[in-house]
């Protein structure tokens, strides 16, 4: 009987990576999106930064996803309105 085993998602890692780039300069939908990939306390400072400079109750201000990376890295994405209207 044969060894099932998994393709390597090495392509789709590179196809995710594109797509990011190309759609880096875009907005999408209402919110304005920066992705950061930082260690522990610097992501910690920076969504510190953020929630000062654009207050949640104002801005919607979110940490819409993070992971852990190898290391100390923190990877996450932190979306706000784009004006306070």
């Amino acid at each position: 009987m044969a060894k099932f085993t998994p393709p390597p998602l090495d392509g789709l890692k590179r196809r995710i990576d594109r797509h990011r780039q190309e759609k880096a300069g875009e907005r999408q939908g209402m919110f304005v999106r920066q992705t950061f990939q930082l260690s522990r306390e610097e992501a910690r400072e920076k969504a510190r930064e953020w929630f000062h400079e654009f207050p949640k109750a104002a801005y919607w201000t979110e940490v819409e996803s993070w992971r852990q990376l190898e290391g100390d890295k923190i990877e996450f994405t932190i979306r706000r309105l784009p004006t306070a209207d």
